[in-house]
């Protein structure tokens, strides 16, 4: 992200206004966006209670370079606006002002966001049966995608049918295709095709649990389904066609590309999809929580501690060792015989590259040499916290004197194993101190004081 120090009187302001603001995600993604464009531009949420039409105003005036709107603003905004989309017109509210001479242009970026998420899954609603479950401002924006798309048939179904009434009303000023409205109890009215579910209610979220519709049968119709809520990462929509076996996703890819959009608009850039997947990390890190490597010697205990550490806080567990063995399907010391020991390290650094892009909520016990890479020290930096589990010589040979599964190891008897161990340890010190955001000793403690100090 941008430090601080680097903001001057050149940084443009980019932000959002809507109230509350304080826990939004926003600035994960635009300020990584512009910290991969090396634009000098810093994204900032305000809160706005009451008047927003003053606040848009205000921020033309203060020269803020654009801005996005959240809930209850989305509508109110409106009038003071220089124009609106088109498509923004469709959904009846902006989540995006985009600058020009004459004031902001209002977008809703909502819809393509939607759009872009189904795309990086291959799915295409041309031709579907659509069923969106809800009918708030969400399914407005799915239902829309829908019809822009000529979907075959599209079914809004929700508890109050007034709503998805008012909702299929609307879209019928701009579409000559129609949205079929039904309360919760009508859903046998849908025809028995396969479909595209898109779950538009709240249901999911933390604290409300269940389904809209609770038939398990009705879902087994869906060939692919989509659920707005992102946290938790798991819904009970997703949960089901988990266990169905359906291909589905929660709705972060669609915070991301809504917000991939609206920076595109304010810049002119066009964000690619390698940047684009770093960004989702990012998200996915701060949604579900990030990763802690543990370094440090042979014998240090990371794996040890390392699952232990994962139980207690409920996170996920691997070791690169083990892991790497499995996808070259041999042993390291086979590696190391074979093929010799730079080549083991280049498998090393390329099985970090795709943690450092994919782990989230991970305890990571790496191998002993991992950090002596400079690059491999940079990822782990990338991936998570690093911490290092250090051991006196005399503990380290206690810990590893039976231990045949270390090439590196390799020695005559234990006056010589000692003195490659101390040999090693010396030599690799700078390395795994670098690497390190915090250092454990473990000599003479238990598993639970490690975690504790951890």
């Amino acid at each position: 992200m941008m430090d601080i120090h680097e903001i001057s009187g050149t940084t443009e302001v980019l932000g959002l206004i809507g109230n509350p603001v304080a826990h939004t995600l926003s600035p994960v993604i635009h300020n990584t966006l512009s910290e991969k464009l090396k634009r000098n531009m810093v994204y900032l949420p305000f809160p706005v209670k009451e008047d927003p039409v003053q606040a848009v105003r205000g921020a033309f005036h203060l020269g803020i370079r654009g801005m996005n709107v959240t809930v209850p603003h989305k509508t109110t905004v409106i009038p003071a606006l220089s124009g609106i989309d088109p498509a923004a017109e469709v959904i009846g509210a902006v989540n995006t002002l985009v600058r020009t001479d004459e004031g902001f242009q209002g977008y809703n970026t909502d819809m393509p966001g939607l759009k872009r998420a189904l795309a990086q899954k291959g799915i295409s609603l041309s031709g579907k049966q659509v069923v969106i479950l809800g009918a708030g401002g969400a399914s407005r924006a799915a239902a829309a995608l829908a019809l822009f798309e000529r979907a075959s048939g599209v079914y809004l179904i929700n508890r109050t049918k007034e709503k998805a009434e008012a909702i299929a009303d609307d879209m019928k000023k701009h579409f000559d295709d129609h949205i079929i409205p039904l309360a919760r109890d009508e859903y046998g009215r849908i025809p028995e095709k396969p479909s595209i579910f898109i779950q538009c209610t709240s249901l999911g979220l933390k604290g409300k649990e269940g389904l809209l519709i609770e038939d398990r049968d009705f879902y087994r119709r869906a060939e692919y389904g989509y659920d707005l809520v992102y946290n938790p990462a798991e819904t009970p929509f997703l949960k089901l066609f988990n266990e169905l076996g359906i291909p589905c996703d929660n709705g972060l890819t669609m915070l991301l590309y809504q917000g991939i959009i609206a920076y595109e608009l304010w810049t002119g850039e066009t964000v690619t999809n390698e940047m684009a997947a770093e960004v989702l990390v990012r998200l996915r890190r701060k949604v579900y929580g990030g990763n802690i490597l543990l370094v440090g010697y042979m014998g240090s205990g990371k794996s040890t501690a390392g699952k232990a550490l994962a139980e207690r806080n409920g996170m996920n567990f691997l070791d690169t060792d083990i892991e790497i063995e499995k996808e070259q399907g041999c042993s390291i010391r086979r590696i190391f015989e074979e093929k010799g020991e730079e080549v083991f390290r280049d498998i090393e650094t390329a099985y970090l590259d795709r943690l450092s892009k994919n782990a989230v909520k991970t305890v990571i016990a790496t191998g002993g040499g991992m950090v002596l890479r400079r690059k491999n020290r940079e990822l782990m930096k990338n991936t998570g916290k690093v911490v290092l589990l250090s051991a006196s010589e005399e503990t380290t040979f206690q810990r590893v004197k039976q231990d045949t599964g270390r090439p590196l190891l390799d020695s005559e008897g234990e006056s010589e194993l000692k003195a490659r161990i101390s040999r090693m340890m010396a030599a690799r010190s700078a390395a795994y101190q670098a690497a390190a955001d915090q250092v454990v000793e473990t000599d003479g403690k238990t598993v639970d004081e490690i975690l504790e100090e951890i």
